[in-house]
C-alpha cells in the first residue's frame, strides 16, 4: 500500500470516527425544558366578573393607544383563575352610550358597573412610557368594586356623564372607595430584569433567537410585564379589602 493511499484511509477513518462522536453528544443532550408560567388566583370572596376600560394617558407621550394597552391588560386578567372578564369593546359602547371620555369619580365607575353587570371595573392608567432599550414604564391600575355598597340615592345617569371629566394631567380622586396598585418598573434595574426572567418562564420560545431579550426589544412584551405584577399586587390586597 502506497503512502498516499494510507493517508486516505487515515482521513477516512477519522472523519467517521468524527461524525460517530457527534452522533453520540447530539443523542446525550437533553431537550430543552421550558419553564412554567406562574399563575395568579383570585381569592374564593373575590369579585368574580370584571370589565376593562380604556387607558388614560398621563405620560405625555402621544403614540400610547389607550384601546392597545387595554387589551393587554384584559390578556393578563384572562389569565387569573376565577375571574371573567368582559371585553373592553363593551366598556367603550357604555361609555359612548352615557357619553363619558374616561372615569372621573368613584359614582361613574360603579355606573358603569351596573350598566354591563360586572362585579368590578379596571381602569388602567399610564404615567411613565419610553419604549427604547431598556424599556421602562410607571403605571396603576384602579378597580371600582361594584359589590362595595349600594347606591343611597336615585343617580341619574346622565347627570353623572356631564360631570367634568379630568385633563390630561389631573389623575383620579384620591379619596373615594376603590383598589389601586401602582409601581415604576426600568428595565435598567435589576431586580425587574430579575421579575422579567421570572415571568417569562413558560410564557417564551426557548429555542428562539431572542429568548427573555424580546420582553426589552418589544414594548408590548414588557406592558404585559408590567400589567401581569400590578394585578398580582392588586390582588394580594383584595382579601384584606373585601372582609
Amino acid at each position: 500500500m502506497t503512502l498516499q493511499a494510507l493517508q486516505k484511509d487515515v482521513r477516512i477513518a477519522w472523519i467517521t470516527l468524527t461524525l460517530l462522536l457527534a452522533g453520540v453528544l447530539v443523542g446525550c443532550q437533553k431537550a430543552p425544558e421550558y419553564g412554567r408560567e406562574n399563575t395568579l388566583f383570585l381569592p374564593n370572596d373575590g369579585p368574580k366578573i370584571w370589565a376593562v376600560a380604556p387607558a388614560i394617558n398621563l405620560s405625555g407621550q402621544r403614540g400610547i393607544d389607550p384601546l392597545i394597552q387595554a387589551d393587554l391588560l384584559f390578556q393578563q386578567l384572562q389569565n387569573v383563575r376565577g375571574v371573567t372578564v368582559v371585553p373592553v369593546n363593551r366598556v367603550v359602547e357604555v361609555f359612548v352610550a352615557l357619553r363619558m371620555r374616561e372615569i372621573s369619580s368613584a359614582e361613574q365607575g360603579r355606573l358603569v358597573c351596573e350598566q354591563l353587570g360586572v362585579d368590578a371595573l379596571v381602569v388602567p392608567t399610564i404615567t411613565i412610557y419610553s419604549p427604547y432599550n431598556p424599556p421602562k414604564m410607571g403605571a396603576s391600575v384602579q378597580v371600582f368594586l361594584r359589590s362595595r355598597e349600594q347606591f343611597d340615592r336615585i343617580i341619574d345617569p346622565r347627570e353623572l356623564a356631564r360631570q367634568s371629566t379630568p385633563d390630561e394631567i389631573e389623575a383620579l380622586p384620591t379619596q373615594t372607595d376603590f383598589l389601586q396598585s401602582a409601581g415604576m418598573f426600568d428595565a435598567a434595574d435589576g431586580s425587574v430584569r430579575d421579575a422579567v426572567a421570572l415571568y417569562a418562564k413558560g410564557r417564551t420560545e426557548i429555542q428562539g433567537p431572542l429568548g427573555d431579550r424580546e420582553y426589552f426589544l418589544n414594548m408590548s412584551r414588557f406592558s404585559g410585564f408590567v400589567w401581569h405584577e400590578l394585578i398580582d399586587d392588586l390582588i394580594r390586597k383584595l382579601p384584606a379589602e373585601e372582609k
